[in-house]
């Protein structure tokens, strides 16, 4: 299989980076060694689109972050992902902690904030914003540009548009060794031997172990486990931003927010770890979120937790993200290290990517005439009003089927979700598309119902739907 760029991982930055590079008359090959897009970084985040008064200044990430953000509205628009500017608060609980407020808010002006897009709050301002916030705060950095979005929705997304417009996806295809002869790479892989002219690594936290491949020893990844909580909707008003405590070497420790769904997201902690493929979380790991929780908005409460996760970000030692040509070949563009506000920063990193392929690309881009930057909008049969259920119903009785009670979600959205471009292959694949699964019951009712369907669908036992591709198995044999 010959490929004029083949991108390594179908993450958000790889899945918006194909979308950008299928305006082209480009063969282009999104490639992803698990079953699904998203199914690691990207599908186990905060959801925080962060305003940009964090990084450092002068730092690749600081840079990407706001301008990304300034992005993430319209290209969220296009897509048909839900975006929400909620704003963020960074808590205070002593004076020392107000002076960091006052250089987080110094930083962001360096970094490119407006002005009168942050406001330091005292105690009193404070509580009017959010009541259940803790009687020990003392104040905030209020930043009305920060947002929530759902990570793996919008990495869907811009996967199908990228395959709608020509990029083909290429899931179960680990790559395990590259070589460079007649200006050319040779990618093995699972899937077979693979050519491209261009390699894009966006491997996340493996993007070292690809990079070594080529013989660039640069990038140095520590994979961090963040352990979250997932609330139940039912406390979707405890609070109406996304809630910080000041940030250390670390991160920016436990948060609270909001999800654009209506529950609450809960974490993470923050632990290295050497196993880049396992994001288990730790037994204790939860009264250990919810103890730093707690000093936020001490009415949160463990006992509303309808599910736990966890994710892996990829921490560089220089602490920035890593863009451009390898030293050791420029054809080969590194994105490594995007850690925290990767997410934020998503949109502007592959409009970066793009232009950097543009100054190394042999002649120039020829841009197509039919070029769709958007994808089919996806039926969301729980935010319809009766009426338009009704006529939707009439056109296709498969969506008056309702498969999933706690989320209102209907067999004709399951159906599209399998059989849409990059569509899914596996029970986690219907619950990140369509949310079956991601209720109270945590498809205690609609498991069985959803496998059923992918047999169907997809016309294979359905002793062979997984969880989440690999060696997920749900069923082995009949019993009756």
């Amino acid at each position: 299989m010959f490929y004029d760029v083949a991108i390594i991982g179908a993450g958000v930055i790889g899945s918006l980076t194909a979308r950008n590079l299928s305006q082209y008359n480009l063969k282009v090959a999104l490639i992803e060694k698990g079953n699904d897009v998203a199914c690691a970084t990207s599908k186990a985040n905060s959801g925080i689109v962060h305003a940009g008064f964090d990084a450092k200044p002068g730092t690749l990430k600081a840079r990407l972050n706001v301008d990304g953000t300034k992005k993430m509205a319209d290209v969220c628009k296009t897509l048909f992902v839900p975006f929400k500017e909620i704003g963020s608060l960074v808590v205070a609980f002593s004076d020392y902690e107000v002076e960091t407020l006052r250089e987080l808010y110094q930083r962001g002006i360096t970094n490119g904030l407006d002005a009168d897009s942050m406001e330091i709050l005292d105690r009193q301002a404070l509580v009017k914003l959010e009541p259940n916030i803790s009687p020990d705060a003392v104040g905030a950095l209020l930043s009305k540009t920060a947002g929530i979005v759902c990570p793996y929705e919008l990495t869907v997304a811009a996967a199908e548009c990228a395959a709608t417009n020509g990029v083909e996806f290429l899931r179960n295809c680990g790559v395990n060794s590259i070589k460079f002869e007649n200006d050319m790479f040779i990618l093995s892989t699972e899937q077979g031997e693979i050519s491209a002219k261009y390699i894009i690594n966006a491997a996340g936290v493996h993007s070292d172990d690809i990079a070594k491949m080529i013989g660039d020893n640069s990038i140095n990844i520590t994979p961090r486990l963040g352990e979250y909580a997932l609330l139940d909707k039912s406390v979707g008003n405890v609070v109406n931003h996304v809630i910080f405590q000041c940030p250390t070497e670390m991160g920016k420790g436990v948060l609270i927010a909001p999800t654009v769904d209506g529950n609450v997201i809960v974490g993470p902690t923050t632990v290295e770890v050497d196993n880049k493929d396992s994001a288990a979380i730790a037994q204790d790991a939860l009264s250990n979120v919810f103890k730093s929780a707690n000093k936020s908005v001490p009415s949160i409460s463990m006992r509303n937790t309808i599910t736990s996760f966890g994710g892996l970000r990829a921490h560089d030692v220089t602490s920035d993200f890593i863009i451009g040509s390898s030293n050791a070949n420029k054809k080969f563009i590194n994105v490594a290290g995007i850690a925290s506000p990767g997410l934020a920063s998503s949109p502007a990193i592959a409009d970066y990517v793009l232009e950097i392929l543009k100054s190394i690309y042999d002649g120039e881009l020829e841009k197509k005439s039919d070029y769709n930057p958007s994808r089919t909008e996806p039926v969301k049969f729980r935010e319809m009003s009766d009426e338009q259920r009704r006529e939707l119903i009439a056109k296709n009785k498969a969506y008056g089927r309702i498969i999933c009670r706690c989320e209102t979600v209907t067999e004709g959205e399951i159906i599209d979700a399998i059989n849409s471009p990059v569509g899914a292959r596996d029970v986690d694949g219907v619950k990140r598309r369509t949310r079956a699964g991601m209720g109270r019951c945590q498809s205690g009712f609609c498991g069985s119902k959803v496998m059923e369907i992918l047999s169907r669908e997809l016309n294979v036992p359905i002793n062979e739907i997984t969880k989440f591709g690999g060696k997920s198995d749900i069923l082995y044999e009949r019993t009756k």
